[in-house]
């Protein structure tokens, strides 16, 4: 019997979950509303639970812009989630501008890689910080990318580091919209 592995994930922010939130940010554009909790499903929603202020929905799908020997390294050493010690998340919805999606692949790979060096940056912080990439552009989603990224306590001032080199690359220079979502997980799974 073959398993197939549901790739859709929603995030729910209300008063339920598993993890609390400790602060929503707008970095570019509108926020999300206020929510209490955040509740992750590997799971579509077709309608927003009751005591909800939000839902973000996206699926993992292959890497878009790694060759393959980077895809090799990050494979190697690319942690999973769920650990028991990543008490800490950060939940960053992503919309880039139309200037970025009328470009070729080649040349959003170009900025990606060769001008903003986004796997080799994200390299250095492994595996201190896991992290799981989500499209949702092509849901009609308010955003493009969800990005969920969990880690130990101890990774808070590595994890902030990264942020603020990624957003101080070219990359992020066609960032219409991003909101940061920072969240604590209360208890082990």
């Amino acid at each position: 019997m073959v398993t197939i592995m549901n790739n859709r994930y929603s995030f729910i922010g209300g008063n339920q979950g598993i993890w609390r939130v400790v602060d929503i940010q707008d970095v570019f554009g509108i926020s999300l509303e206020h929510a209490e909790r955040v509740n992750v499903l590997n799971d579509a929603v077709t309608k927003l639970p009751l005591d909800s202020s939000w839902v973000l929905q996206g699926f993992s799908s292959n890497i878009r812009y790694a060759m393959r020997n980077e895809l090799d390294v990050l494979q190697a050493v690319q942690p999973v989630l769920n650990r028991s010690e990543a008490v800490s998340a950060v939940l960053i919805p992503i919309k880039k501008s139309l200037q970025w999606w009328e470009m070729a692949q080649d040349e959003r790979r170009a900025i990606f890689e060769e001008e903003s060096h986004h796997t080799a940056v994200g390299l250095e912080y492994l595996p201190g910080v896991a992290r799981r990439l989500l499209h949702c552009r092509d849901f009609g989603e308010p955003f493009d990318f969800l990005t969920w990224f969990e880690f130990a306590p101890e990774h808070t001032k590595a994890f902030d580091e990264l942020l603020l080199r990624m957003r101080a690359s070219k990359e992020w220079e066609y960032v219409e919209r991003e909101v940061e979502v920072r969240l604590e997980r209360d208890y082990i799974v």
